[in-house]
């Protein structure tokens, strides 16, 4: 039996390998690292790696690479217009649309059951 652990950190947002407020990253171990950055509300926090949890559990069951994700994102985020918002995972050419899109639909239910407001939450996030 192999036992994978699950590390998730809050972590200071300059500190993300890329721009982005949730990240997860597969150890040389095999262990799994998920980084949030740090908003100041635990609620919101819980909500990205809730997020993460869910889109690199789904990636890895179909066999989507950390690199294949990595590449796209970094790309995506190098391209980006000053003003743009929008998620890499969002995009019809990401190589994990459909697990992003099935990992917002659960943390959205997610934020309904925590109280969260989504578009208070959606704003802090691109706030960063």
């Amino acid at each position: 039996m192999v036992t994978v652990r699950i590390s998730i950190r809050t972590i200071k947002h300059d500190d993300q390998r890329y721009p982005t407020v949730g990240d997860w990253i597969w150890s040389k171990n095999g262990d799994l690292i998920i980084n949030v950055s740090d908003m100041g509300n635990k609620k919101y926090e819980f909500l990205v790696a809730f997020h993460e949890l869910i889109e690199v559990m789904l990636c890895k069951e179909r066999g989507i690479t950390q690199e294949e994700v990595d590449y796209f994102d970094i790309g995506y985020e190098a391209k980006r217009n000053f003003g743009d918002n929008s998620e890499p995972g969002d995009d019809t050419k990401a190589p994990y649309y459909n697990e992003h899109q099935f990992a917002t639909c659960l943390e959205r239910l997610m934020a309904l059951e925590l109280g969260v407001n989504w578009k208070e939450y959606d704003e802090k996030v691109n706030s960063l």
